[in-house]
């Protein structure tokens, strides 16, 4: 018989797969089933939505059959299957419900678009459908690169090498980025850390897409990475259509009067890989990648990559804790000022209603990250200060700090990309651990609203 693991293709969700069931008197029904996930070589489990009839026919008769078919050859099989029980909660029913409700909150289905139960089959028999296709199979089998499976645990040690390496959460952030397209190829990926106060995700750092994204939030339970940080499940989503792309108005209903951030992504996605980072119960942040290739990630890269995951979720949690408050050496961004005759008068407005600040009428950042530039801002204006630390900025009430995990460092890598970004002129330059200068070249007005 044909083993599962010999046509995992089939299971990736790029070609529904056909349903057939038969009632006691063998009158027959055919369906779609969005999903077959593999249990072991010898059982499968298929989502149940709407299938009120598949339902009552497997009630009578537990005899199924169920063809899917290779996406990159479009060869087909059959399976012969015999039903065994519904599943409605548990690690199972969680898994392939978070891929469903990701789907529904992206396309504003949310509680309609959902998963009714994971129906597991017990496979009786795997028959490969002669006649299927007219004239030899398209090459593209013989192209299936295998290189991942040779090399993920050399990629493996060389990514958490990198991790570890890291100086500070800004030196871990890009490593991992560089490291992630070095050896897994992954071109386009982002990283997006929790946010206590907001209850959102906001994206720190992202590589492969046409803007950079920082700044950009999303809600915990929206669209495919706001579902898979809510589920803390890991999302692998393949065979994306045009209206399964990440959200781009992430925050359109929010009232919020500050502009939207855009998220990075790619316009023509097929598949994406969203890995929540998490220490126990706490949700540290998301690692997501994309890819224009249907096919792009498999079961390997789920389980290498919730390794590394669980490494970037301690990495990300040790490099936000308060021991930066101490003093020491280390790497010193240098920047050169602008010339005299280069250098800007710029317009600084801060709106107290939601922490959002403007530079030049054009937004720049909000929330807690807003309210810090505004204390270094007027410290500037009215002290002429130049240096800080952050054990200020967590003594200071004003900030509204969460009093255990403020996720400080974060913040200020947040802010500080958001001026390199949109405000060159205003610079946070690191001077040691826990202590960093504000460089401001030519004049700013500070408007307060």
């Amino acid at each position: 018989m044909i083993a599962l693991s010999e046509i995992s293709r089939c299971f990736q969700g790029v070609i529904p797969c056909i349903l057939c069931t038969s009632d006691a008197r063998a009158v027959p029904n055919v369906t779609y089933a969005s999903q077959v996930h593999v249990l072991d070589e010898r059982h499968v489990a298929l989502s149940r939505q709407f299938f009120n009839k598949t339902s009552r026919n497997l009630d009578e008769n537990p005899r199924a059959a169920a063809e899917v078919q290779d996406p990159v050859t479009f060869q087909a099989y059959r399976l012969s299957l015999k039903f065994l029980r519904t599943e409605k909660s548990g690690p199972l029913f969680d898994r392939m419900s978070a891929r469903i409700d990701a789907i529904a909150a992206t396309t504003g289905m949310a509680g309609i678009f959902r998963l009714i139960g994971a129906d597991v089959f017990e496979v009786l028999g795997i028959e490969r459908l002669e006649g299927f296709l007219h004239g030899p199979a398209p090459a593209a089998e013989e192209a299936i690169s295998v290189s991942g499976f040779r090399s993920e645990l050399r990629g493996l040690h060389h990514v958490s090498d990198r991790i570890n390496a890291a100086a500070c959460l800004d030196h871990l952030l890009d490593n991992l980025l560089e490291a992630l397209d070095a050896y897994f190829g992954f071109r386009h990926t982002m990283v997006l850390i929790a946010d206590e106060c907001t209850g959102r995700l906001v994206t720190l750092v992202s590589r492969g897409f046409g803007s950079s994204g920082v700044g950009a939030e999303v809600e915990i339970g929206q669209g495919l990475i706001g579902t898979a940080a809510g589920q803390r499940q890991l999302l692998r989503i393949t065979g994306l259509e045009a209206n399964l792309r990440y959200s781009r108005a992430v925050r359109r209903e929010s009232g919020t009067s500050a502009p939207e951030i855009p998220l990075p992504g790619l316009p023509d996605a097929q598949s994406a890989l969203i890995i929540p980072l998490t220490i126990g119960d706490r949700l540290i942040g998301v690692l997501a990648t994309e890819d224009r290739d249907p096919m792009r990630f498999g079961e390997w890269h789920e389980a290498f990559l919730d390794i590394i995951g669980n490494q970037i979720a301690l990495g990300i949690d040790r490099m936000t804790g308060r021991g930066d408050d101490a003093e020491g050496t280390v790497a010193v961004i240098e920047t050169a000022p602008a010339p005299a005759e280069a250098r800007p008068h710029r317009t600084m407005t801060y709106y107290v209603n939601d922490d959002a600040v403007f530079v030049d009428d054009e937004y720049l950042i909000r929330n807690v990250p807003g309210r810090i530039l505004w204390k270094l801002m007027r410290s500037w204006s009215r002290e002429a200060r130049t240096q800080f630390t952050n054990r200020e900025l967590r003594l200071d009430e004003s900030l509204g700090l969460p009093p255990i995990k403020d996720n400080l460092e974060s913040r200020l890598i947040l802010l500080r990309r958001r001026l390199s970004e949109k405000c060159p002129a205003i610079r946070l330059v690191p001077l040691s651990r826990g202590r960093f200068a504000l460089q401001v070249d030519g004049t700013v007005d500070l408007v307060e609203r």
